[in-house]
């Protein structure tokens, strides 16, 4: 690995390059990318996060992030389901957050398609654990800056292809693997990355939800 993809802060800790320039970042790197994540409504405010986040920058949905929050009732998609035409019209009113009607409906929608996967499969995150890679998979195409970290994998584009199919929208490849590694369904965090060894850490001492999904290893 060389080190343009690894940065050492002033606090003297080695992170990965992308969680060098900016505080929000490097808290975001720190405490919460990698983690695993288990608790549905947290599953389904990062893969809708991703969503809303497509042709912008992440530092961007970051800091309205608590705006996102408010706006979509703590993305508890039980509440999401009950929005209207109203509710669309005031959060394309709402300037705390990317008023982009078609991610606001795709969210909604995207709520009502949870729903159906907690009812097939006892919950959003057995689901979602289901997709886990039984090991490292090589890339599909570049990841941006041609650093090392893939941006779409065999299993991204599998698991957005099981989504949409379900009728889910805003799900592409890239935006699936992004929401992979942002709630610890891979550990991304570079070699040699002071936090990759926590977030393995906590990998090994995870117990993913109980499982009745087999997904399929093909097409």
């Amino acid at each position: 690995m060389t080190h343009k993809h690894l940065h050492t802060a002033e606090d003297g800790i080695t992170r990965c390059w992308w969680g060098k320039d900016h505080l929000d970042y490097r808290n975001y790197h720190d405490v919460e990318w990698g983690r695993p994540v288990s608790k549905d409504f947290r599953l389904f405010e990062k893969i809708c996060l991703e969503g809303f986040q497509s042709g912008l920058s992440w530092l961007t949905i970051l800091r309205k992030r608590e705006n996102f929050r408010h706006a979509f009732s703590g993305f508890d998609f039980n509440k999401i389901t009950g929005f209207d035409d109203n509710n669309v019209s005031q959060l394309l009113q709402n300037s705390g957050i990317i008023r982009h009607r078609g991610k606001i409906e795709a969210t909604i929608n995207n709520a009502h398609r949870a729903l159906e996967l907690v009812e097939e499969f006892g919950s959003l995150a057995a689901y979602i654990w289901g997709w886990e890679p039984a090991s490292p998979e090589p890339h599909i195409g570049k990841g941006e800056y041609s650093h090392p970290i893939p941006s779409i994998t065999r299993t991204s584009q599998l698991l957005s292809k099981d989504l949409k199919n379900r009728g889910w929208k805003f799900i592409g490849p890239t935006t699936a693997y992004a929401f992979m590694q942002a709630m610890g369904l891979v550990n991304d965090h570079m070699e040699g990355c002071a936090i990759r060894e926590i977030v393995e850490s906590m990998r090994s001492e995870f117990e993913p939800p109980n499982q009745q999904f087999c997904r399929q290893s093909s097409d």
